[in-house]
C-alpha cells in the first residue's frame, strides 16, 4: 500500500497544527517549515477544511487550526478522506477492463489488504502520533540554518 504525496502533506500539516494548538498558523509557515510547495499545500489545506479536519479563518488575523482536538482526529479517517478508495490494481476501480476479473481472486485479496491497512491506521489519533512533543517541536521549530 502506498499513500499519495497529497496525504503525506495532509499528515504533515495536521502534525504542525497539533503542535500549535493555541495558535492560528498560516499555509506559508507550514510550507516554509517542511519546505513544501505552497500551491500544493494550499490544495491539501482546502481539502482538510472541506472534510472538517481543519478550520480556516479568512481575513486579517486569520489562519488555520485544527477543527477538533488532536485526540478526536483519526489517522485512518484522514487517509480515507484524502485518498478516497484505494484502487491498487485496475479491477478495484469502477471502469475495470480486466479480462480475467470474474475468475480471479486478486481483487478480493487486495481489498482485504487495503482494509487491514486502514484498520491499523484507525488505531491512531493525531494525538497519538504527536506524543513526542519535545522532539517534534525541536525538529519542527528549530531552524538548523
Amino acid at each position: 500500500m502506498r499513500l499519495t504525496q497529497f496525504t503525506d502533506y495532509a499528515y504533515r500539516a495536521l502534525i504542525y497544527l497539533a503542535m500549535r494548538p493555541d495558535e492560528l498558523c498560516t499555509v506559508q509557515e507550514i510550507s516554509d517549515c517542511y519546505k513544501l510547495s505552497k500551491n500544493h499545500l494550499m490544495k491539501v489545506i482546502q481539502k482538510l477544511g472541506q472534510t472538517g479536519f481543519v478550520e480556516t479563518i479568512r481575513g486579517k488575523g486569520g489562519g488555520l487550526r485544527l477543527a477538533h482536538p488532536a485526540s478526536e482526529i483519526n489517522i485512518g479517517a484522514v487517509a480515507r478522506a484524502m485518498e478516497g478508495p484505494l484502487c491498487v490494481v485496475e479491477c478495484m476501480g469502477d471502469n475495470s477492463a480486466c479480462k480475467i476479473e470474474s475468475g480471479c481472486i486478486l481483487k478480493s485479496a487486495l481489498t482485504r489488504a487495503a482494509n487491514a491497512f486502514f484498520n491499523i491506521l484507525d488505531e491512531y489519533s493525531l494525538e497519538d502520533i504527536t506524543k513526542r512533543k519535545s522532539e517534534l517541536g525541536r525538529l519542527l521549530f528549530t531552524d538548523a540554518a
